[in-house]
């Protein structure tokens, strides 16, 4: 994609007049018009305003770059080679005990998680948990979570959006793959009047009892390395006091 093209794009999908990206990014709305029409070449400078401007992500920044004749700026590491980040990493897991948490990549493959995921994954079959293991998958596999997700059809709903989402905002070859694979787990369901979008929790039964679970996602905004910023640590936390004691006793 060339980066008049690539600009246009990334634009109009976020909904930004040519104005309101020319204000913030410090240049004027007939410049701006120039470059998405290709009369007029940006300087690296300007892409990286533009890429902030439009808050892309790291590697989208990368894309851009590239796409004007410029070499990327954020690095991307193999997260073997992250060492410190892999034991903060572990310092923050542990530190969500007794509650499950876990740390995945863009595709959802699992990157790391503390001893309180057990409890999530009781009676899942050995090869959903052989490396790589893919959290989607394990979530929804039916020999995986499903069979003990008592709101299943919902809460699948949930998984299957949060990975469309993904796909929409990166897509990629290898997340459509995974997206009609999970599509083949989806039960007929259409949502009632209670629906709640997003706000889906977690019923799952579990030889102790059943766990009521809300979910929170947090992402390393302030990262400069590509594989960093694309990380995602999601914790499972207690919706109401009797999950709260029974993942305390759990984990002792």
């Amino acid at each position: 994609m060339d980066f008049p093209t690539a600009l246009r794009t990334r634009r109009r999908t976020r909904r930004i007049s040519q104005l309101d990206l020319a204000i913030r990014a410090g240049t004027t709305q007939r410049h701006l018009s120039f470059l998405e029409s290709g009369r007029s070449a940006p300087g690296r400078t300007l892409v990286v305003r533009l890429a902030e401007s439009l808050e892309l992500p790291l590697r989208e920044r990368n894309e851009l770059l590239t796409a004007a004749g410029y070499a990327p700026v954020y690095p991307q590491t193999p997260l073997d080679e992250l060492t410190a980040v892999r034991t903060a990493l572990r310092h923050v897991l542990a530190g969500h005990e007794p509650y499950p948490a876990v740390v995945v990549d863009r595709y959802g493959t699992l990157v790391d998680a503390n001893r309180a995921l057990g409890i999530l994954t009781e009676d899942v079959a050995t090869e959903l948990l052989t490396p790589p293991v893919n959290v989607y998958r394990l979530a929804l596999h039916p020999h995986g979570m499903a069979p003990r997700i008592r709101n299943f059809a919902q809460w699948a709903q949930h998984v299957v959006d949060n990975a469309r989402h993904e796909f929409e905002r990166h897509p990629s070859s290898r997340l459509e793959a995974l997206l009609e694979e999970l599509g083949g787990y989806l039960p007929d369901h259409t949502p009632g009047r209670d629906h709640v979008g997003f706000a889906v929790p977690l019923h799952l039964a579990s030889s102790r009892g059943e766990l009521h679970l809300t979910t929170t996602v947090t992402t390393f905004a302030t990262a400069l390395d590509v594989t960093v910023a694309e990380l995602k640590l999601e914790a499972f936390l207690p919706a109401d006091e009797p999950t709260a004691e029974l993942l305390r006793h759990a984990v002792l």
